[in-house]
């Protein structure tokens, strides 16, 4: 699923280079995630997964597609970390992408994919070479899918910040990038300071309101 292809094979095609292919291709016409998975072939699901999280990586809150897309997300890593085969439901593979979602957000997402990929290498393969290891990772992935699908899209970086854990960690995976897979990790530990930092706020406020209202 996260795998880089196995040696003997022609090495595979960066994913900023299919990017650009699915801008073209899918530029002006609604398109399902079942066509999407077609178009990617053997790297299908870790390849959905960035192509999901990319538009959240923009601190820009994008209404409406966090809960499918984090939801897809979520289902297609627990499935890994359970040792399954790649699979969706059919209700999750007609899900379809808004008009020109490749040629707008992906494209320009894409950028953000080649900076990372000119980076990535082959390295700290103690954390990278165990099935169990790389179950672990695959949490890491769900856990941020999670946080994704939470419907919190007005507040800035609440879909931002699990959305690079999601990019950071699967490019580290299909690569196997142990280097970047622990950057991964510490920004979930970011995402989760971030998300400790507002409930406590926002509770803080909640018992300020109903002390206020008591008084009254």
């Amino acid at each position: 699923m996260f795998h880089p292809t196995s040696g003997g094979q022609v090495p595979h095609q960066k994913l900023s280079e299919q990017l650009h292919q699915l801008a073209g291709r899918f530029a002006d016409q609604r398109v399902t995630l079942r066509e999407v998975m077609k178009a990617l072939g053997a790297r299908a699901s870790g390849l959905l997964i960035i192509i999901l999280a990319l538009p959240f990586c923009a601190p820009i809150a994008i209404p409406g597609l966090s809960i499918p897309f984090g939801l897809v997300i979520l289902f297609i890593a627990a499935r890994f970390m359970l040792g399954l085969p790649p699979w969706l439901p059919a209700r999750l593979l007609a899900v379809q992408l808004p008009p020109r979602f490749f040629h707008g957000m992906i494209e320009g997402a894409s950028r953000l994919v080649s900076w990372i990929e000119r980076r990535l290498r082959p390295r700290w393969p103690w954390w990278t070479e165990t099935c169990g290891r790389m179950r672990l990772h695959a949490g890491l992935v769900g856990f941020s899918g999670f946080l994704l699908l939470l419907p919190l899209a007005g507040i800035p970086f609440t879909n931002t910040l699990p959305a690079l854990v999601i990019v950071v960690g699967i490019l580290g995976m299909m690569e196997r990038d142990g280097a970047a897979i622990a950057v991964a990790y510490g920004l979930l530990l970011v995402t989760l300071a971030y998300f400790s930092v507002f409930a406590t706020v926002t509770i803080e406020l909640l018992q300020r309101f109903v002390h206020w209202l008591g008084a009254l």
